[in-house]
């Protein structure tokens, strides 16, 4: 008679093992995304209810390995971990074609895990007809470092120190420094790395150096799990460069100047012209008055005049 208990089928899988190692599948998620553990039995067609699926903690010590269950094409929580209720599913629409993938909902840091994919098949008896082993591993993207200094070292004469941050990371970084000038690696004088109540890493490193007039200093944040590295630079110009600097700012000075004073002649060359215009317009009224004043004038001495 074939075994019903959830719990004697998942402690009969220790035995059921296939004997050639399983090859593992790496999965990377960053926190609080959905995951995708793959399970995929390709090239035949099954009948769920013949199957049973087991999605479960790959490791023998834990006292609830039960991360998902499928029996005779229903889900069962009856011993389902308490930290996966309500965040575990099976592709439904994919079951029927052999894929048995797992979307793992809200990851963090206590998903960081191997999990195992088992497939039964229940016919006269029971047997495994796939396995899958996947590891999931989480990470987070870090912050644009933050490049501050240089803060002049008033126990140590032309040394100056830099100081470089970046936050909300995982998992913990590697910190480089680069001077620019021959891209040699710079050693840092002390490096900070915090764990944070959310999981995530913020870091703080600092670097003294010599100070020099062409000093081009640059902080390197590597998240290898993302093969991202990300970076913030300071380039301290040389003296020469410093003069054109000031040069420019003189020309754009002058130029600011010339501007300002070419406006000014516009506008009093616009309220010269309008008081041109007032003082016309003023003498031509004065015109007509006297023209009006002498017209009636002539008219009266033609009539007085003798015909």
């Amino acid at each position: 008679m074939e075994p019903r208990g959830c719990g004697f089928l998942l402690l009969s899988l220790h035995i059921l093992r296939a004997v050639a190692a399983l090859e593992e599948t790496i999965v990377i998620s960053k926190l609080g995304d959905n995951a995708t553990l793959s399970c995929i039995y390709p090239g035949k067609e099954l009948s769920l209810n013949n199957l049973r699926v087991y999605w479960q903690i790959d490791d023998v010590q834990e006292q609830c390995s039960v991360v998902h269950a499928l029996i005779s094409g229903q889900d069962n929580e009856s011993e389902q971990c308490i930290h996966f209720k309500n965040r575990t599913q099976l592709l439904w629409d994919r079951l029927g074609e052999g894929d048995f993938s797992l979307l793992l909902l809200n990851v963090s840091q206590s998903d960081e895990r191997k999990y195992k994919c088992v497939v039964l098949q229940t016919n006269e008896y029971t047997q495994v007809v796939h396995q899958a082993q996947v590891v999931l591993s989480l990470a987070a993207s870090y912050s644009q470092p933050i490049l501050s200094g240089p803060v002049t070292n008033s126990n140590s004469t032309g040394e100056v120190t830099f100081s470089c941050s970046s936050d909300n990371g995982y998992p913990e970084p590697n910190v480089y420094w680069i001077n620019r000038t021959d891209n040699s690696r710079l050693l840092p004088s002390e490096l900070s790395i915090t764990l944070h109540d959310d999981g995530t890493y913020s870091v703080l490193s600092t670097l003294k150096v010599k100070a020099t007039s062409d000093m081009q200093i640059e902080c390197f944040i590597e998240n290898k799990r993302l093969q991202e590295n990300i970076s913030a630079n300071y380039t301290q110009e040389k003296q020469n460069n410093g003069s054109n600097t000031e040069s420019h700012k003189d020309l754009e000075k002058g130029g600011q100047g010339a501007q300002a004073a070419g406006i000014i002649s516009i506008v009093i060359l616009l309220a010269l012209l309008a008081v041109l215009i007032c003082w016309l317009w003023k003498h031509r009224s004065s015109k007509l008055v006297s023209y009006t004043d002498v017209q009636p004038n002539e008219d009266n001495r033609k009539l007085n005049s003798p015909v």
